[in-house]
């Protein structure tokens, strides 16, 4: 556990609003109201620097899988940089930590994907998966492969590549032209995009949009779907339970990598220990971050198929691909024993059973809310949306600034979420307890009852 400390907050404030540009946030409402500057933390907690406590119930970017303040971790980063600090994976070169986590996640992920490059992040993961993905159609002989499907409201991070593949127009907005070659289809949800339709009826639908589109563009044209096993950023789109059972053999029968972005789902947060275990699935490339070191360093990486794997060492030449930090030693080796806590802990079942109370328990609080149209959320990946009108399914006006009352209801009241204009996105710590579960769930209906009435 860190030591407290004493902090000036007021200066520290005023530094950050003169030299920061903070990611993801309305920039010109943190020049006025200033940022909560976060000094500690310590299990699912963390205070800023005036001595507030929180529970950090959005695991700071979907990734502290396994709370703050593990020792294990810190003493294995300590020891790392005392034995080698860095060397690259460039030019045929390795380390041990780097090759000891390839084989551990060798383990972990369903068979044939045993092969692995790292990255930084997930961002990075989703531009090496694409890459990829191309690269091996391009060995195959079959260059003109180079589209990429993904879906409205999926989120894949914001390199230009990855954006391309993010359906969310607000990331796209200012940032010029995007990357030809990626087409959307309609995203899973159910809540707005199944009006009228059953279960069966719906998932129909989304697979005859899938073969109307692949019948247009060409499966010749089509390198890869890449597709959020749950749509984390985009609103917790949680899909049909038999939704990627009926698109994956579309896309096997026209010869179309799938891409499963585990970013954020992987390493527990679904109830399983990857995403696409909760839906019985396996893919052909595999991108992930976040929860592989729980956030405590950058590190990301993609797995491959033994097919793609042997294709790409099958070529004679270079492969012009990688990133200065790729297979980082000290990165590698906070992953070891951050995924031993995982599993140790059995921090995916505790997911799964404490996403399955929270969701309840937000259910018990804010159906009866007029302003609450769907709550939703698998393991520890949970959502609450708001809207205006029930019957309409309204959304509040942007100029209404949903998200920043809700961010700053929620911060009053003890909670860090994410508050968007949708709703509040909840993703605490796999190592969350009832007692701390009961605590977000009140939380949050007082802010949604403070803000909307």
């Amino acid at each position: 556990m860190a030591l407290a400390q004493t902090w000036n907050a007021t200066e520290l404030i005023e530094l950050d609003r003169r030299h920061m540009l903070h990611p993801l946030s309305n920039l010109a409402a943190v020049e006025r109201n200033g940022a909560t500057v976060i000094t500690r933390g310590d299990g699912v907690y963390i205070w800023d620097a005036e001595g507030n406590r929180y529970i950090d119930a959005f695991s700071g970017l979907w990734n502290v899988n396994v709370g703050h303040g593990r020792t294990a971790l810190a003493e294995a980063a300590a020891a790392q940089i005392q034995d080698l600090d860095f060397a690259p994976t460039f030019f045929g070169l390795s380390n041990v930590p780097a090759i000891e986590l390839s084989a551990k996640l060798a383990t972990m992920f369903p068979d044939p994907i045993n092969t692995f490059q790292f990255t930084s992040g997930g961002a990075e993961s989703n531009e090496t998966a694409l890459k990829i993905a191309r690269y091996y159609w391009w060995l195959k002989g079959q260059g003109g492969k180079i589209k990429v499907l993904s879906r409205k409201m999926g989120y894949h991070g914001i390199a230009m590549g990855a954006l391309a593949a993010t359906g969310i127009p607000a990331y796209h907005e200012g940032f010029g032209p995007q990357v030809p070659g990626f087409v959307h289809l309609t995203a899973p949800y159910a809540y707005r995009n199944a009006e009228g339709l059953s279960e069966d009826e719906f998932i129909a639908m989304l697979v005859k949009e899938l073969e109307e589109t692949i019948a247009r563009e060409g499966a010749d044209t089509i390198a890869a779907m890449i597709g959020e096993p749950v749509q984390g950023a985009g609103g917790v789109v949680v899909p049909p339970d038999r939704y990627w059972d009926a698109i994956v053999p579309v896309l096997k029968a026209n010869n179309i990598l799938l891409i499963f972005d585990e970013v954020i789902c992987g390493f527990g947060r679904t109830g399983s220990m990857f995403g696409m275990q909760s839906y019985g699935q396996v893919s052909d490339i595999v991108s992930f971050a976040k929860g592989i070191t729980s956030g405590y360093i950058p590190l990301g990486g993609v797995g491959m198929s033994d097919e793609i794997a042997e294709t790409l060492k099958g070529a004679d030449r270079m492969f012009m691909h990688g990133f200065t930090y790729s297979g980082h030693p000290v990165a590698c080796a906070v992953a070891l024993p951050n995924i031993r806590i995982i599993e140790e802990e059995n921090l995916p079942a505790n997911a799964k059973w404490a996403g399955a109370y929270l969701l309840g328990r937000l259910h018990d609080l804010l159906d009866d809310h007029p302003n609450v149209g769907n709550v939703r959320g698998k393991g520890l990946m949970l959502l609450v949306e708001i809207v205006t009108d029930k019957q309409t399914k309204a959304k509040t006006d942007p100029a209404f600034n949903l998200g920043g009352k809700l961010t700053a209801a929620t911060r009053q009241n003890g909670l860090i979420v994410r508050g968007t204009n949708d709703g509040i996105a909840i993703a605490p710590p796999l190592i969350v307890t009832q007692e701390h579960l009961d605590t977000i769930a009140e939380g949050v209906a007082a802010s949604v009852s403070e803000v909307m009435g």
